[in-house]
């Protein structure tokens, strides 16, 4: 087993959880004293620092909501100036407004720090070459691998999203022994190989996959791994959190959230009650050691379970369990967070369409697709090809720019589409998630 730093890793639990208070402790009253948003958060509660007596008074603070960050675009819920900051990252809103997370450099260190204890808990270090093939700029997951990687000492290539051959050849000729992608990418790597006549097994010195940014299974992991001879592990994050933060370790049997940056509860997602061990319900953090947007009982929206025992590695910390679904319509395409209200939003804004549509996503090959639906306007609909092709070009561009993901538009007649009393059934989901 490696550990990044044993002293922390290993810690008692009691240890641990005096750093977890003094850490929620000194992030409470810096909340309450300097952000306005916050400060009356706690107010309208009607609970003030001294309140917090122990750990377990987490309970009476307030919740914060990812509503929150867009309702405080772009940088209204920042504690301290923007002289402090040194980077922002941002990721799309559901109504049209991206949510935007501010950095100090203490920030990024700590992101760095916890990917680096995550990449040694997976036995990467000084003599791996690490292949980071998430997305970079904007989207947090290829800076926060790349940073984490260089942290541990490892070599690595920021091949970004794209250009699978040219990817599979950079694997060949660079030696890269681990590769950091989406489960469906790596599936779509392989599938590549196979065509390019490249066995990854035996023509690679590719060993290991550190996979997430979306949903997937244990048989999915069964699959990855026998089909390249690669062992892979899920990692876990949300741009609100700071992007990828945590994995599982060798023993593949939860994801270590580490305790000394980030308190998890398990909630009931109906009356906001702490669930016991082993229970699933919605995941709730709180940033322990953030600085600019510092996060306090963030109901992420993730269905999972906790365990508090000490895994069999050796490490201390709560492990959180595969990630099972949502508690709203989230849907995730090749790792980007749609919402049905995103592409509302967006298909609202084309005076050209009505107001019912509907998604179909469905999987081909490794990698998911998206349909969109929408009915034309009465005073829209035409029979001239040429007029149709081009609204369809316009309005798949404007999805496109919205949800930073490219979406198949079907036209249909007005009065097409399924109506439902109740509840519209927006999403159809086709996708086998093996």
């Amino acid at each position: 087993m490696t550990c990044w730093d044993p002293r922390i890793e290993e810690m008692s639990k009691a240890d641990l959880q005096a750093l977890q208070y003094k850490y929620l402790k000194t992030s409470i009253y810096r909340l309450y004293s300097f952000s306005p948003f916050y400060h009356d958060r706690m107010k309208a509660a009607g609970v003030h620092p001294d309140d917090i007596r122990s750990l377990q008074d987490i309970v009476k603070l307030p919740f914060m909501y990812k509503k929150d960050l867009r309702d405080n675009y772009p940088d209204k819920m920042f504690v301290g100036g923007q002289d402090e900051l040194v980077r922002y990252h941002v990721s799309s809103g559901t109504t049209g407004k991206p949510t935007v997370v501010g950095y100090t450099q203490n920030d990024l260190n700590n992101w760095a720090l916890s990917v680096a204890r995550a990449l040694s808990s997976v036995g990467l270090g000084r003599k791996d070459i690490i292949q980071v093939s998430y997305g970079y700029g904007l989207f947090t997951g290829g800076l926060g691998l790349h940073y984490g990687a260089e942290r541990v000492g490892a070599t690595v290539v920021p091949a970004s999203v794209g250009n699978t051959e040219r990817q599979i050849e950079l694997i060949q000729d660079l030696k890269v022994t681990a590769i950091c992608c989406t489960p469906s990418y790596m599936l779509h790597l392989a599938e590549t190989s196979q065509k390019m006549g490249v066995d990854i097994n035996k023509d690679t010195r590719l060993r290991t996959a550190v996979l997430g940014a979306e949903p997937w299974s244990e048989k999915m992991r069964n699959r990855i791994q026998e089909i390249t001879g690669v062992k892979a592990y899920d990692i876990y994050g949300t741009s609100e959190l700071s992007g990828p933060l945590f994995t599982e370790c060798t023993e593949q049997n939860g994801i270590h959230i580490w305790g000394d940056l980030a308190y998890v509860e398990v909630l009931d997602p109906e009356t906001g009650e702490q669930l016991g061990p082993g229970e699933k319900g919605e995941l709730v953090v709180t940033m322990l050691q953030k600085e600019a947007l510092p996060m306090v009982r963030y109901r992420v929206g993730d269905i999972t379970s906790y365990d508090d025992s000490t895994c069999a590695c050796g490490r201390s910390h709560v492990r959180i369990s595969r990630i099972s679904g949502r508690v709203d319509d989230m849907l995730i395409i090749r790792g980007i967070n749609v919402f049905p209200s995103q592409v509302e939003h967006a298909l609202l804004g084309v005076p050209e369409l009505g107001e019912h549509f509907q998604i179909e996503v469905d999987r081909k090959g490794a990698l998911d697709s998206m349909l969109v639906r929408v009915e034309l306007k009465p005073t829209a609909f035409s029979d001239k090809i040429d007029d149709l092709i081009s609204l369809k070009y316009k309005v798949a561009h404007v999805l496109h720019n919205s949800l930073n993901v490219a979406a198949d538009v079907e036209l249909v007649g007005p009065g097409t589409l399924t109506r439902f009393e109740g509840k519209a059934k927006r999403v159809v989901d086709r996708r086998n998630i093996l």
